[in-house]
C-alpha cells in the first residue's frame, strides 16, 4: 500500500505537489509564476507547514546541485527568496535553518556563478527584519567563507573582481544581521574582525594597485557601474559606524596588524587614507579612543625603524586633525608625554647609533635623517594636537613641556648618560620647537595666565644661553604668547617706515591684567631684549625677531609708563652699540643701531608727539647722508657693506635729553625719562643661581652670617663726599670678586668635603639654632596666670604656678 501511495502523485502531501508544480519542465523558462503565488498563498494560511517546505525545498535544491542542473538551482533559490519576503511569522525560524543550509551547499560549490547566487540570495535575507529572535543560529561559516572569497585568486580578473565584490556583500551582510542583534553571536569578537577587517584592507589596497594604472575608456566606464574599492569602503564604514564604545578596540586593532604585516606604515598613504575612513565614520565621541590606540602601537614600535614610526605619527598627525576637539579625551598629557618620549628616544637612538644603546654588530643600522625626520613629523604632531584643545588645556601642556625641558641642576638628563651635552642640547631644540607649535595660534585675554612666573622664568632663562638657536626658539615662543592681533608679520622686516598706517596695525586699548603683567614682568623682558642685543653670535634673524618683540609689546601691552621704559630701553640699545667695554663685532654694532633707530621711528609715531617724531626723523636724515650704516635697509641685507666705527658724531645720534624735553611737554615722566635705562641683575634671572644644592646651601649659609647676633655691630656712617663714592665704584668690582670666590670656596666645601665633615657643621648650627629659639621662647612665652595666685618661693620672690583646672578654687558666685 505504502508504494502504491509513492507512486501515486495524488497521494503526495499538498506542500509537495505545490513545491514541484513551481519547477517548469524546461528551467530556461524560469519559475511559474502562478504556481509560485499558490504556494506563498498556502504558507502564509499553513505557517505550521513553512519549515516542511523549507526542508523539502533544500532536498531538491541538493539533489539538483549534485546533478549539476543549475537552472533548477536558480529557481529554488528564487522561490526562497520569495517565500522569505512573503513570511514573517514565528515558525520562519526553522524555515530559515533550511534556507541558510541552502545558502551554505551554494558557498561550499567550487562553481563562482553558484557562489555569487548564494551570496545574493543571504543578502537578500540580511536585508529583512525578522519578528522573532533566533537563539542557536549561528554565522561563523559566512564569516569565514565570505573572508575567503574576499582574497579570491580565480584566474580570470572579470571573474575574480565579481567573486570578491560577492565576499564583500556577504560579510556587509553578515554584519547587518548581527550588529544589533544581541542574541546573535557577537560580530565585534576579535576571531570575527580578525577576518573581516584584513579582508576589507585587502581589497582596498588592491583597488589602490588597480587604479594606479591608467584604465581604457571601456574599463573606466565598467568601473563606473560598480567598483570594488567603493563598495570596500562603503561596507568598512558601515562597520565602522556601528560600533560601540566598547567595540572600537577589536575594530581598530586588525587594521594595525595588517599594516604592520604588509609593512604599510612606509609607505603612508594607505595607513592615512585607512584611518582617514575610520576617524570620518566612527561617531566622535569615539575619536579619543582610536587616537590612544595609535599612541599605544607607536610605543610598542619604539625599537621599529624610524621610516614606520614616522609613518605611525604621520597618521596621528591626520587623525587629530580629523577628530578636532575630541582627539586628546580625557588623558590630555599622557597623549603629549608619549610623543616627547618618542622624541627622547628618537634623539638618543640618532646620538648612540642602535636602537639599544650598543654597538653590537648585529644591531640595525640607524640612518640619522629618517630620525630627523621622524623628530620633525612628532614636532608638527604635537602642535596638532595641541590646536584642538581649549586655551586652558593648551596653558597645561605648555608647562607640562617647559617641565621636560632640561635645565643643568634643575631637571634630570632625559636621555642616556653617554649622550652628553649634545644629546640634552639636542633635546632642547626639540622640545622648544614643540612650545612653538603649541604657542602658534595661541589666543588669550589674560596675560598672567598665558605667561605665568613657573612658564615665563624657565623660558627666558634659555634666552641667556650661547646656542643662537635656541635664542630664536625662545624668541618665536615669545611673540606666539604676546601677539593676539596677529601683528607679528607686520613687524617681520626691519625698516623704516615714514608712515606706519600702511601697516594696518590693530591696537586695542591695554587692560588692567596687562598692565599688572608688565608690572609684574615688565623688567625681565627688558633686561633680556638688552642681553640678546649684547650677544656676539646673533644674527639678521635674531635682531628683526628682536624688533618684532619690541613692536608687538608697543602694540599690546603698552601703557604711558611702559612706553617710557621701552624708549629708555632703545636709548641704552644706542649706548651699548656705542660702548668701548663690549666686544662686539662690527655688524653687531651697526644691527644694534639699526635695531633702536627703526623702533624708535615706530614708537614715536604710536605715541604721536610730533616734536618727537620730528627730532627722531631729523637724525635718521643724518643717518641716511652721513651713516647709512646705522639704518636698517643698509644693514639687514645679504652683504651689507660696514665700516669701523671710530668715531660716532652727536649728530646721527638720538638724544636723550632731547627726547625727555620733547615727550615731558606732552604729560610724560620726564624724571623717568632722564634716568639712564641700566638693566636689573636679579636672582631670579641666573642661571648660577640654581646649578647646584651647593650653592643653595651657601646662600643659606650667606644668610645666617648676615643675620647671626655677633657679627659687630655698625659703624656710624661717614660723610658721603665725590671721593667715597669713588672709592665704593672703584672698590665694588673687587668686592664683587671676593663675594664670587667666597661662594665658590662654600660650593666646593659642600660639593667635596666628606660627609662627617659636613653633618658635623650642620649639626653645630642647629645646636646654635636651637638654643636661640629656646631663649626667645622663655623671653616671650608666659604661663597662663592661676585664679589661685601667686606661691611665694624660697627666696621672697613671688612664683606663678599653673594649677590643673580640677584643683582651681572658684569664688562661690562663679560656681553654679
Amino acid at each position: 500500500m505504502t508504494g502504491v501511495c509513492g507512486c501515486c502523485g495524488a497521494l503526495r502531501p499538498r506542500y509537495k505537489r505545490l513545491v514541484d508544480n513551481i519547477f517548469p519542465e524546461d528551467p530556461e523558462d524560469g519559475l511559474v509564476k502562478a504556481n509560485m503565488e499558490k504556494l506563498t498563498f498556502y504558507a502564509l494560511s499553513a505557517p505550521e507547514k513553512l519549515d516542511r517546505i523549507g526542508a523539502y525545498l533544500s532536498e531538491r535544491l541538493s539533489r539538483d546541485v549534485a546533478r549539476h542542473r543549475y537552472g533548477y538551482v536558480c529557481i529554488a533559490m528564487e522561490a526562497l527568496d520569495q517565500l522569505l519576503m512573503a513570511c514573517h511569522c514565528q515558525s520562519i525560524n526553522l524555515f530559515v535553518e533550511s534556507f541558510l543550509k541552502m545558502v551554505r551547499k551554494l558557498l561550499e560549490s567550487d562553481k563562482p556563478s553558484l557562489q555569487i547566487l548564494g551570496t545574493n540570495s543571504f543578502v537578500k535575507f540580511a536585508n529583512i527584519e525578522e519578528d522573532t529572535p533566533s537563539y542557536h543560529r549561528s554565522y561563523d561559516f559566512f564569516v569565514s567563507r565570505f573572508s575567503e572569497m574576499c582574497h579570491s585568486s580565480f584566474e580570470d580578473p572579470d571573474i575574480r573582481t565579481k567573486i570578491r565584490m560577492a565576499g564583500i556583500k556577504g560579510l556587509q551582510g553578515v554584519v547587518r544581521k548581527t550588529v544589533n542583534d544581541e542574541l546573535q553571536a557577537n560580530i565585534w569578537d576579535p576571531q570575527h574582525m580578525d577576518k573581516i577587517v584584513p579582508s576589507l584592507l585587502f581589497n582596498l589596497q588592491s583597488g589602490e594597485r588597480t587604479e594606479s594604472r591608467s584604465p581604457s575608456p571601456l574599463q573606466a566606464s565598467e568601473k563606473e557601474k560598480e567598483s570594488p574599492v567603493e563598495l570596500t569602503e562603503r561596507c568598512f564604514r558601515e562597520l565602522l559606524g556601528r560600533a560601540a564604545y566598547g567595540n572600537i578596540k577589536n575594530a581598530v586593532t586588525p587594521v594595525l596588524m595588517h599594516l604592520d604585516n604588509h609593512s604599510l606604515w612606509e609607505g603612508k598613504t594607505f595607513a592615512v587614507r585607512c584611518f582617514k575612513i575610520i576617524m570620518y565614520s566612527i561617531q566622535s565621541q569615539h575619536s579619543h579612543l582610536v587616537i590612544q590606540q595609535l599612541l599605544g602601537h607607536l610605543d610598542a614600535n619604539s625599537k621599529n625603524s624610524a621610516t614606520v614610526r614616522a609613518g605611525i605619527v604621520e597618521v596621528l598627525l591626520e587623525a587629530a586633525a580629523i577628530a578636532a576637539s575630541g582627539s586628546v579625551g580625557p588623558t590630555v598629557l599622557e597623549v603629549f608625554n608619549t610623543l616627547l618620549r618618542q622624541l627622547r628616544l628618537s634623539a638618543d637612538y640618532e646620538l648612540t647609533g642602535s636602537y639599544d644603546g650598543s654597538t653590537n654588530i648585529g644591531t640595525k643600522i640607524i640612518k640619522a635623517h629618517e630620525e630627523r625626520q621622524l623628530q620633525e613629523a612628532v614636532i608638527r604632531t604635537i602642535g596638532s594636537f595641541a590646536n584642538t584643545l581649549p586655551t586652558y588645556q593648551r596653558s597645561e601642556v605648555m608647562l607640562f613641556i617647559m617641565g621636560k625641558i632640561p635645565v643643568p641642576g634643575i631637571h634630570p638628563a632625559m636621555l642616556s648618560s653617554g649622550s652628553g651635552s649634545e644629546g640634552t642640547r639636542m633635546i632642547q631644540v626639540m622640545l622648544l620647537k614643540s612650545l612653538v607649535q603649541v604657542t602658534a595660534g595661541f589666543q588669550t585675554t589674560n596675560m598672567l595666565t598665558a605667561l605665568p612666573t613657573s612658564f615665563l622664568e624657565p623660558l627666558l632663562s634659555f634666552f641667556l644661553t650661547e646656542d643662537p638657536e635656541i635664542r630664536l626658539l625662545v624668541l618665536q615662543i615669545l611673540l606666539s604668547l604676546i601677539d593676539r592681533h596677529d601683528n607679528t608679520a607686520k613687524f617681520r622686516n626691519i625698516s623704516i617706515i615714514s608712515d606706519i598706517s600702511v601697516l594696518k596695525l590693530k591696537v586695542d586699548k591695554c587692560s588692567r591684567q596687562d598692565n599688572l603683567f608688565m608690572k609684574k614682568h615688565g623688567q625681565q623682558l627688558y633686561r633680556h631684549i638688552y642681553l640678546g642685543c649684547k650677544e656676539q653670535s646673533s644674527s639678521r634673524q635674531h635682531y628683526e625677531s628682536l624688533f618684532a618683540l619690541l613692536g608687538i609689546l608697543s602694540v599690546e601691552l603698552a601703557n604711558e609708563e611702559v612706553v617710557v621704559d621701552l624708549i629708555r630701553l632703545a636709548l641704552a640699545l644706542q649706548d651699548l652699540a656705542l660702548s668701548t667695554e663690549e666686544v662686539l663685532p662690527v655688524f653687531n654694532r651697526c644691527a644694534v643701531h639699526a635695531l633702536a633707530a627703526a623702533y624708535l621711528n615706530l614708537i614715536c609715531q604710536l605715541t604721536t608727539v610730533p616734536a618727537f617724531c620730528q627730532h627722531i626723523q631729523e637724525v635718521i636724515e643724518v643717518r641716511q647722508k652721513k651713516s647709512p650704516y646705522f639704518l636698517p635697509e643698509d644693514v639687514f641685507v645679504d652683504d651689507p657693506k660696514l665700516t669701523s666705527l671710530e668715531k660716532v658724531e652727536g649728530d646721527v645720534l638720538f638724544l636723550q635729553s632731547k627726547i625727555t624735553e620733547v615727550l615731558g611737554g606732552s604729560g610724560y615722566n620726564t624724571e623717568r625719562l632722564a634716568t639712564p635705562y641700566v638693566p636689573q641683575y636679579t636672582d631670579e634671572d641666573r642661571l648660577s643661581k640654581r646649578k647646584s644644592i651647593g650653592e643653595t646651601i651657601s646662600l643659606q649659609v650667606e644668610m645666617e652670617s648676615r643675620n647671626s647676633p655677633e657679627k659687630e655691630e655698625r659703624t656710624p656712617a661717614e660723610e658721603i663726599t665725590f671721593e667715597t663714592l669713588k672709592n665704593a665704584i672703584v672698590d665694588s668690582v673687587g668686592m664683587e670678586e671676593q663675594e664670587r670666590e667666597r661662594r665658590r670656596q662654600v660650593v666646593e666645601k659642600f660639593q667635596k668635603a666628606p660627609f662627617e665633615e659636613i653633618a658635623a657643621h650642620c649639626g653645630a648650627r642647629a645646636t646654635l639654632l636651637q638654643s636661640k629659639l629656646n631663649q626667645i621662647f622663655d623671653i616671650t612665652i608666659r604661663p597662663p596666670p592661676s585664679p589661685s595666685g601667686t606661691i611665694s618661693s624660697g627666696y621672697g620672690q613671688s612664683q606663678s604656678r599653673s594649677i590643673p583646672i580640677y584643683e582651681m578654687k572658684f569664688p562661690d558666685l562663679c560656681v553654679y
